[in-house]
């Protein structure tokens, strides 16, 4: 508001007021140029009242409907909103405290920490704390991450603190995080590039690592071994050890296969006793 008004030529209006009952006292001394020096002061102040109407809302309206001229008005806002002078340096001791304590976290990016800071420093400033250059830079240059060291070495080295621009050191500061952010490779590519790597082949082993790792078996087994249901016991019919299905099955036990053997084995011993 206060550029506002120093735009158009008004904020002295607004800051010392036009005094209307002493301008309207001695009309028979008043010249002409005079008559319209306060006329046009008149119109100014009004224009003035015009712009702070215009600027609130309407809840705030009513409060301020009943002034007349614009320095009322602005008094009237200052006092209500802006607080007197023990509500303003109550207020300027918070932000003092958080201007001293502020610090730039290492996982925070400088232009959300920049955004922070000159916002805390236009408050403490809007309450009447006067701030150097000198002291922001100062400020600014202790309050960043160990990794801003060497910009920060080469700025206190080759710069006087007390008169270089604020905006100047915001631009070097800038440059220099620009600078990190190209050499600094992501978080999420690194968390990619590990999960290939666990994947592929151990260059010191030369085998391969997790799921990619086959179990190899043998081809050459054999299999005259394995019964008809795939275990290693003796058929139940004939009482061998075979593949396929058993060309006794259904027709005879293993007891009668058996008893069958040994029959047949002692009437071929018999016939050849005979013959002998």
């Amino acid at each position: 508001m206060k550029t506002i008004f120093k735009s158009h030529g008004l904020w002295e209006f607004v800051e010392k007021g036009v005094e209307i009952s002493d301008s309207k006292g001695d009309k028979e001394d008043s010249s002409d140029a005079v008559k319209i020096s306060f006329t046009e002061a008149l119109l100014k102040d009004a224009k003035a009242l015009g712009l702070i109407q215009g600027a609130v809302s309407e809840e705030i309206f009513p409060r301020i409907a009943h002034e007349e001229t614009s320095k009322g008005a602005w008094n009237l806002l200052m006092r209500e909103f802006h607080g007197d002078k023990q509500v303003r340096g109550v207020k300027l001791q918070s932000l003092r405290r958080d201007f001293e304590y502020t610090r730039m976290r290492d996982d925070e990016s400088l232009s959300v920490y920049l955004a922070k800071l000159f916002d805390l420093i236009n408050q403490m400033r809007s309450y009447g704390e006067d701030l150097s250059k000198g002291r922001v830079v100062q400020k600014l240059l202790i309050s960043l991450p160990a990794m801003y060291d060497p910009i920060c070495s080469v700025i206190e080295h080759s710069r006087d603190i007390d008169t270089i621009e604020v905006q100047e050191v915001v631009a070097s500061l800038k440059g220099f995080a620009q600078r990190l952010e190209r050499h600094t490779e992501p978080k999420t590519e690194k968390a990619f590039a590990s999960l290939s790597v666990n994947s592929k082949t151990d260059k010191t082993t030369g085998k391969q690592s997790g799921k990619d790792q086959k179990s190899w078996k043998p081809r050459d087994k054999k299999w005259e071994n394995k019964s008809t249901d795939g275990a290693k016991n003796p058929c139940k019919h004939c009482g061998k050890l075979h593949y396929g299905e058993c060309r006794f099955k259904g027709k005879l036990s293993v007891t009668t296969v058996t008893s069958w053997d040994i029959l047949q084995k002692t009437a071929t011993a018999r016939n050849l006793h005979s013959n002998s």
